[in-house]
């Protein structure tokens, strides 16, 4: 949390300090301890349950394998990652101000939750792009399958080149006989230019994406609410389809604002510790610190509940995926939903479509009817 505390960083990495030198003070009651440990088990339990779900309906079913989704599994296996690997470590170490894990594993730990967090945004940020380029520029040019793959694979290489100086300046130091995994940044480097750094990478994979992913939405919002159906096809594919466009930016957007409203305390939480460093010296800090972590690291379960809630193509991949619970009965039309192809009248239809709304290359038939996440046909991922 800080200099007094357990030491963590500005940044939104895992809770570890340049300049950890305090002694470890801090100690919960067992009951609190347990209650704290109940919370984070749950969120990772949730967290790697469904973004594992999700990745599993997309991949495991050629009609879900589309450019916006393939998006959504990069930001799935991120979030996933992002829970299995940072949460309960950093947990433990917040709550114990003393590293168990190893020096190749704090070397990991400085460096992964931010490349996870960059992969995380840009993926959604990536989503917002595909989305405007489809429904406000229809006749441009979409990415095809190795485009797609291209843009993921810088999405991490960009991620990981950010993370590396944390990672560089790892070290474990022993102070007062207990371990801690810290940054040791050079004592030449001045105290301005580490802020200067941390406040780099908080608007790179924060504030930036999150104003362009506002821009993007609040166009593609303009452009589809404005827009009409013909009268005489007032009750046909045409209006399902803008409105199957219209619940696909809902559910993005509320991804968005789950993601930015998780995230903002744990930021400002960060950049005040930058000006006011006593802060870390209260006691009740910990607590602060244990509460913001948990709320910006459950940003990594709620998108899974997001796609089940909202689409009904994914709502029938859950159900499929957890058929063995009592709870859970499966229909045969929910294998159908993930598995049966449109026919060739469907997608004639579909050309028509966006001949009449002017918004090709955006969905298939039948995300007109169940305004699924992506549609199956497009992006050149799946063409018949």
């Amino acid at each position: 949390m800080g200099a007094c505390t357990f030491g963590t960083d500005a940044n939104l990495s895992s809770g570890l300090d340049s300049n950890t030198t305090g002694i470890t003070t801090f100690s919960m009651p067992g009951w609190q301890l347990a209650l704290w440990a109940t919370a984070y088990l749950a969120l990772v339990l949730v967290a790697v349950t469904g973004n594992a779900t999700v990745i599993w309906i997309i991949l495991a079913h050629q009609r879900m394998r589309t450019v916006t989704n393939y998006f959504i599994v990069n930001l799935a296996l991120a979030d996933l990652c992002m829970a299995a690997f940072n949460t309960a470590f950093n947990f433990v170490y917040a709550s114990h101000n003393i590293w168990y894990f190893g020096r190749a594993f704090c070397y990991f730990q400085n460096l992964f939750p931010i490349t996870a967090m960059f992969v995380s945004i840009y993926s959604m940020t990536a989503i917002a792009a595909d989305r405007y380029m489809a429904i406000v520029h229809p006749f441009h040019p979409r990415l095809s399958a190795p485009g797609t793959k291209a843009v993921i694979a810088g999405i991490w290489l960009v991620a990981l080149a950010l993370a590396f100086p944390q990672c560089f300046y790892s070290a474990i130091t022993v102070d007062q006989g207990a371990t801690k995994c810290v940054v040791a940044w050079p004592e030449d480097s001045g105290s301005k230019s580490l802020l200067q750094y941390h406040l780099v990478v908080i608007a790179l994979i924060y504030f930036l994406p999150l104003v362009v992913m506002f821009v993007a939405y609040s166009v593609i919002g303009f452009t589809l609410w404005k827009r009409g159906v013909p009268r005489h096809q007032a009750h046909g594919a045409n209006l399902r389809h803008l409105r199957a466009k219209k619940k696909f930016v809902k559910t993005m957007v509320l991804v968005v604002v789950t993601f930015a409203i998780c995230w903002l305390p744990y930021h400002l939480y960060f950049i005040l510790g930058s000006f006011q460093k006593d802060i870390y010296c209260h006691k009740f800090i910990q607590q602060v610190y244990l509460a913001l972590f948990w709320l910006a690291m459950s940003s990594t379960m709620y998108n899974p509940i997001i796609y089940c809630s909202l689409n009904h193509r994914f709502r029938s991949g859950f159900r499929l995926a957890f058929w063995c619970c009592p709870w859970v009965t499966p229909a045969e039309e929910d294998k159908l939903e993930l598995t049966h192809t449109p026919s060739l009248s469907m997608r004639v239809n579909r050309c028509h479509t966006k001949e009449t709304l002017f918004l090709a290359g955006d969905a298939a038939p039948s995300e007109a009817t169940n305004g699924q996440v992506g549609g199956p046909q497009e992006g050149g991922l799946a063409e018949p």
